[in-house]
Order: structure tokens, then sequence, then C-alpha cells
């Protein structure tokens, strides 16, 4: 009778040779034997059911439906009733995948570029930029800073945004809004609004070339010009006179690690992020 395992030397049968001779494998010890049978049945666990691929491919394809949907909508400022309409039925769609589900912080955690956004504060921007020329809105992030926190962190609000031939380009400054957040519930955090700060100006070509000529060698004074400009920052604390920060409810409605959903509780709109290279 063939034996898989030798109980009087620990010997693994491997099976037999062409000529019939039983092959066995070198003996270990017991400390070994024990990881080797954790580390088996840990890519045991890790392997997928149907149910759970079955799973996965329908939220990727809900996920998919979303994103199709806002694709040509200008991160919002473009919709028509029926867009909004199927936006709406493919985020609940998506937000039912981890409903109530506590936030992770850690998956939390970086950049997150938007792609689409009914929040009135955030559209106004885009309509400004789509009605003056010279006005130019860039890349809008989400950046969230909680590295090793458990209840709470820091978050910043990134508009890129400039002014045609003074700037640069779509990037030639940034507007940042500063809050703490805290979690106080499963899906919802508060906000408490900081400060609001101008930064990061970079001016374009043409204007550097009329403080300081190439043709002209550049004076102390048109240098001081340039230094202020590259390193200008104006920073406004956002409080109500005689009570605490400015704040405010956000449901995190669904997130994982490519893909982050969130609504302004009260009507404030909803958001569509996905994630993004981390900025300084």
């Amino acid at each position: 009778m063939n034996l898989a395992l030798s109980s009087s030397s620990h010997y693994l049968c491997l099976g037999k040779t062409a000529n019939g001779q039983v092959k066995l494998f070198r003996p270990v010890s017991i400390t070994t034997r024990k990881f080797f049978r954790r580390k088996m049945f840990a890519c045991l666990a890790a392997i997928a059911t149907p149910e759970t691929q079955a799973y996965d491919i329908e939220l990727e394809d809900k996920k998919h439906t979303l994103l199709s949907a806002i694709q040509e909508t200008q991160r919002g400022l473009s919709t028509t009733a029926d867009q909004r309409s199927s936006i709406e039925e493919s985020l609940v769609n998506v937000e039912a995948c981890n409903k109530g589900e506590p936030i992770d912080l850690v998956k939390l955690n970086g950049t997150w570029r938007l792609q689409y956004t009914s929040a009135p504060d955030v559209l106004v921007l885009l309509e400004a930029a789509a009605r003056l020329p010279f006005f130019q809105v860039g890349q809008i992030f989400q950046k969230f800073e909680c590295d090793d926190q458990t209840n709470g962190g820091i978050i910043r609000n990134i508009v890129r945004w400039s002014i045609s031939n003074l700037l640069e380009d779509q990037e030639g400054a940034t507007l940042l809004v500063s809050a703490k957040f805290s979690i106080v519930s499963a899906r919802n955090i508060y906000l408490q609004f900081q400060e609001i700060s101008l930064q990061d100006i970079i001016i374009s070509e043409e204007l550097q070339a009329i403080i300081a000529p190439a043709i002209l060698p550049r004076s102390f004074i048109s240098l001081q010009i340039l230094q202020f400009l590259r390193t200008f920052k104006a920073q406004i604390p956002v409080r109500d006179p005689g009570r605490q920060s400015v704040g405010g409810l956000y449901y995190l409605s669904y997130l994982d690690n490519n893909l982050l959903l969130g609504r302004a509780v009260g009507g404030g709109g909803i958001f569509v992020f996905t994630r993004s290279q981390s900025l300084n």
C-alpha cells in the first residue's frame, strides 16, 4: 500500500518511478512542514470562487457603464436631463456594491482626479472658463492625507487654473482649499474647512519676456519680481467669527483602489473621482 507520509521517518511519497520504485522527498522538520501548510492554506483561500469572479466582473461592468456615461459631459458642465438620469442610475448601481462598508483610510489615502460633478461650487468655475476666453480651469483633485490615521485626516481640494498669456496654460496657478476631516459614521466624514490659498504661480514666457527681456541684462528689480511671483502664496482662513471652522458632511458612497464616489450631504452635488498620481 502506498503511503503519502511515512510516520516513522516523515518522508513524503511523490509516486513511483518507471521501474516501480517509490520516490521519497527529503525529510523536513515539523516547523518547516507547519510553514508550508500555512502557506498552502493561504494560497487556497486566495483562489477566487466562481461566485466571487462573477461578482468582480459585474462590478467592473457597472464601473465601466458609469465612466462611459460621464465621458462626454466635460466633467459635468454639459449634461442633458437624460444624461443626468443615466449617470445617477449608474452611480447608484456602483454604490450598492459596498454600501454600508466602513471607510478604509488606507484606500482613501492619496490623490484623486475629478471626472464628474454636479456640485454648484465647482460647476461655476467650469462655466466661467467656458464663457471667459482668457480664464482656464485645468485638472481638479481631492487629496486625502490620512496615512497612519484611524479616525480622520486632512483633505485638500486642488484646482489648477490659469489666465491666457499671463500664466502657463491650464496650470498657471493653484487654488487650494484645505480642511480637516473626521469619520462620524461608517460612510460619512465631517469636514472642518481651515483655509483657502492661492499658490504655485507659474507665469507665461510672454510675461517673463516683458518683465525681464532676454536680450537685456536682468536687473536686480526684474529678478526680484520674478522670484516674488514664483514664491507668492496668499492664505485666507475660513472661519465664522466667534465660532468653529465652517464645515459640512460628505458621504463617501463608494471606494476601491481606483474609484471614489462621493455625495455632499444636503444637496451639494455628487462627485466621481479616479485614482491619480501623487501631488507634492
